[in-house]
């Protein structure tokens, strides 16, 4: 099979940076036409800077990154340096990067491709607050029916939320975008926190990463040593989830991955449980089913292929 040609849209974030890592470790399964950068985990003018960081470390300052929403489309931004640091990328020290940013806004690049390339053979992946892809479908309803697939990390069921009581981060920072993303009726993977809390970085998985002896398996493993001390306090684990590369490992290995297809909603009306994710888990209700909606992972198998391909670079 050829390889899926996919647009990683991110608010990098060491998370994010390993889910990038890991498309551009993988060839013969990711073409990875691009990278929108979006406000999220830290403002825009950080995330989009990181990305390019990230494609650098990779030895990949060829592919093409592009600035997208610095804001969600009707709140202020929230941003988590409290899990990643000031920069989003806290840790070791890294270079600033010397590739270029694109002077397309991401929307334009998105609306651009789709409507491109054939429908059908365009995979977006969103790992942070899902404004780009919604300005894109608000702007271009036409692109739509050409997305072959929108697999995405965000939400959660079972695990609730992580940023407030009911609502995971991305969901939450722009949970009207994550409405119009959830109801346009493209194909739609889900990765929540559920899939991701299951994907701890244990001691001997970032030893696997720092034994690989390069560059980028000391920054991974030195990246995951510093976020994951925020998630190991406040739940008490012993590691923290690598919750964006799922995107990554299920277009690569779908197989690592079990859930159900259901209907989901975006919550946007009440405070007390703005950004939830109401997954109709037990299919309760008659209400369309537009998710597939992952559940379980094979945590082995997950690190397993992240140490594999991240050695490749």
């Amino acid at each position: 099979m050829a390889p899926r040609k996919i647009i990683i849209d991110t608010d990098p974030g060491q998370d994010d940076a390993v889910a990038i890592l890991l498309a551009l470790a993988s060839p013969e399964d990711i073409d990875l036409l691009g990278i929108t950068a979006v406000a999220g985990n830290v403002p825009l003018p950080l995330t989009e800077k990181n990305a390019r960081i990230v494609c650098e470390l990779a030895g990949r300052p060829d592919v093409r990154v592009f600035a997208g929403c610095d804001a969600p489309l009707a709140r202020k931004l929230v941003t988590a340096e409290h899990v990643h640091g000031k920069t989003g990328l806290d840790g070791p020290q890294l270079d600033a990067p010397t590739m270029p940013l694109q002077d397309q806004h991401a929307v334009d690049f998105i609306i651009e491709t789709l409507r491109s390339e054939p429908a059908g053979t365009v995979t977006l992946v969103p790992v942070g607050p899902l404004t780009n892809i919604a300005t894109a479908f608000q702007r271009a309803p036409d692109i739509i029916g050409r997305v072959q697939e929108i697999v995405l990390m965000g939400g959660a069921y079972f695990e609730v939320g992580n940023i407030t009581p009911t609502a995971e981060f991305n969901i939450y920072v722009d949970p009207e975008a994550a409405k119009i993303v959830f109801g346009a009726g493209a194909p739609l993977v889900v990765m929540p926190l559920d899939v991701t809390h299951k994907a701890l970085t244990t001691k001997p998985r970032i030893d696997a990463f720092r034994a690989l002896g390069t560059k980028v398996g000391d920054m991974v493993a030195a990246w995951t040593d510093f976020f994951e001390r925020f998630d190991m306090e406040k739940y008490g684990s012993e590691g923290a989830p690598l919750h964006d590369p799922c995107t990554i490992a299920y277009l690569v290995r779908p197989e690592l991955f079990a859930g159900r297809l259901i209907n989901v909603e975006i919550e946007t009306g009440s405070d007390l449980t703005l950004g939830m994710t109401v997954a109709d888990w037990w299919r309760i209700t008659d209400r369309p089913k537009n998710a597939l909606f992952m559940k379980d992972i094979d945590a082995a198998g997950f690190y397993a292929l992240l140490a594999d391909r991240l050695a490749r670079l």
